[in-house]
């Protein structure tokens, strides 16, 4: 088998394609052909050892994939060989093969070809998991997505038009507003040109939004912030920027607001079930028209270190896959 291997800690340049011998799957696992692996701005940080885990080096990127059952291991019983499946990875996906617990691997919709299915979990169950289970959106609530065009920010314009909130779109650059627009954002602002906090004083009438979905930190948290609604929940998601903000504890104090942490990675571990749902009901959705999976660009697996430059860069609008 072929795969990327990251031997040290360090950026994309750093990463090889590299031949391993072909694994077993153990008691509970199943072993994949890859057809598509998801690339996701946290694995430009894993590879850095900047990440909330650090894997034991050497080690392959990549934590969702869609491809085929080749075997099952001793207890394995919800899929069997022939299989075209999701698997969600701590490691291991961009590979042309990879190892996955069976809990963790669930029938791919035949709707989705390979690529919009590797687009699908970390993204998609992200948002659903902050906007659904952490900040109980509500329709008819006004919901403000930053980093609108990225991965997990679009399918957070999606998930909150599809429940039947407002939708404002921040993004950095006008060529990413018509996406948005394109996916569910009823209003769209240019965060880069436009003065945050005026705009969104101006589209909700001094209120402020109700729920704000922030998968990049960095300068733009604390503006946001101070434009939230009374009783408004903020989400922390991620910090894309590269820096984390700290922000003055008197503001969620002054607007009754709350300050809550996204983890979905965890949460799809700690409650499977729960999370087994929440991508049911997307599936739905998809199914019904009500949501669509962008996959922007597709790489190689020798093509991964561009691929990861690509979205440190900013240069990626919805998702972006490698195909092995």
């Amino acid at each position: 088998m072929k795969a990327v291997r990251c031997n040290a800690w360090g950026r994309a340049e750093s990463l090889s394609v590299e031949s391993l011998p072909l694994p077993s799957p153990a008691a509970g696992e199943v072993l994949l052909r890859v057809h598509a692996a998801g690339v996701n701005f946290p694995d430009t940080l894993i590879i850095q050892g900047k990440y909330q885990f650090r894997p034991e080096l050497p080690f392959t990127p990549g934590s969702e994939v869609a491809g085929e059952v080749l075997a099952v291991g001793e207890g394995v019983s919800r899929v069997a060989v022939g299989d075209r499946v999701i698997a969600f990875l701590t490691t291991g996906g961009y590979a042309t093969h990879a190892v996955a617990i069976a809990s963790q691997v669930m029938p791919m919709p035949p709707e989705l070809d390979y690529e919009e299915a590797a687009a699908f979990t970390l993204a998609s169950g992200t948002s659903y998991h902050a906007l659904v289970d952490r900040a109980k959106l509500q329709a008819g609530e006004t919901l403000l997505v930053l980093g609108a065009a990225g991965g997990v920010g679009l399918a957070a314009v999606q998930i909150g038009h599809a429940l039947g909130a407002r939708v404002i779109a921040a993004v950095g650059s006008d060529e990413k507003l018509p996406i948005c627009k394109g996916n569910g954002a009823d209003e769209v602002i240019n965060y880069a040109t436009e003065d945050l906090r005026a705009r969104l004083k101006e589209l909700t009438g001094g209120k402020g939004p109700d729920v704000i979905y922030d998968p990049v930190g960095g300068s733009f948290a604390e503006p946001a912030f101070r434009s939230i609604g009374w009783g408004g929940r903020y989400l922390v998601v991620g910090f894309a920027a590269g820096d984390i903000p700290a922000l003055p504890l008197n503001l969620p104090l002054l607007k009754g607001a709350s300050i809550v942490g996204v983890f979905w990675g965890e949460f799809a571990r700690r409650d499977p079930r729960g999370n087994a749902r929440n991508l049911g009901t997307m599936i739905g959705w998809i199914k019904d028209g009500k949501m669509k999976l962008l996959v922007s660009k597709t790489y190689p697996l020798e093509g991964a270190a561009q691929a990861l430059r690509d979205l440190e860069e900013r240069k990626v609008t919805g998702k972006v896959v490698i195909v092995p």
